[in-house]
């Protein structure tokens, strides 16, 4: 069973998410809040696999509670939710450890999808602007090159740059020849020396630190 904690501060919102999720049998809704202080609270109780998370809360905002469930907790898993493709504070979300966004007016059919992608590990790269906001934020960022980087492997460096282009493990396999396995244990490896929790982490941090360049995909 794949446990939910809806944070929104409009109860229209989480009475809604909570109506799609309820229709199936692998996803139950432990809780909900309307504050990012809340969110907080409720989800150092219940554990949740995955959080949905506005953005935009008063208090305490959804990136700040982000970043507060994140910081050294290996179980939490947040797909922030927003209104707008364009959102400024998306960038800054996934920064804060946010495996992926949704906007609020997706279908019942992607959101159930969305939750099961996140809570089996992945993230949300499929949605092309996901990838569009982080080139958009990173050109403004300055960029650092981390001792980390060094690190890497020549493949494990290829690996970082087509997971930031979006491509799934099996993709990556294909272009470079190799197994679905012999990927995920890149992928794996990535994680550990990198410190890193998921893939949209990745795209974020090559992005960040220059590897991949801005428009250039």
């Amino acid at each position: 069973m794949i446990r939910v904690v809806i944070a929104d501060d409009h109860q229209v919102v989480r009475t809604g998410f909570a109506a799609m999720l309820h229709t199936q049998p692998d996803l139950t809704v432990v809780g909900d809040a309307a504050t990012g202080a809340e969110a907080v609270e409720v989800c150092r109780r219940e554990r949740p696999d995955v959080v949905l998370m506005d953005i935009r809360m008063p208090g305490l905002d959804g990136i700040e509670a982000t970043r507060q469930l994140t910081s050294g907790a290996d179980w939490a898993r947040i797909i922030m939710l927003t209104t707008f493709d364009l959102d400024e504070y998306v960038y800054d979300a996934l920064v804060a450890g946010a495996s992926g966004f949704l906007l609020k007016d997706l279908t019942a059919d992607d959101l159930i999808a969305a939750v099961r992608v996140v809570a089996a590990g992945d993230a949300l790269l499929a949605p092309s602007v996901t990838r569009r906001l982080i080139r958009q934020f990173a050109q403004a960022r300055r960029v650092v090159r981390p001792a980390k980087l060094g690190t890497l492997t020549a493949r494990e460096t290829e690996i970082v740059s087509l997971v930031a282009e979006g491509l799934s493990n099996a993709e990556i396999a294909t272009r470079l020849a190799i197994s679905d396995e012999t990927v995920k244990t890149h992928v794996s490896r990535v994680f550990i020396k990198l410190d890193l929790r998921d893939r949209t982490q990745i795209v974020v941090y090559a992005y960040e630190t220059g590897l991949v360049v801005p428009g250039s995909r």
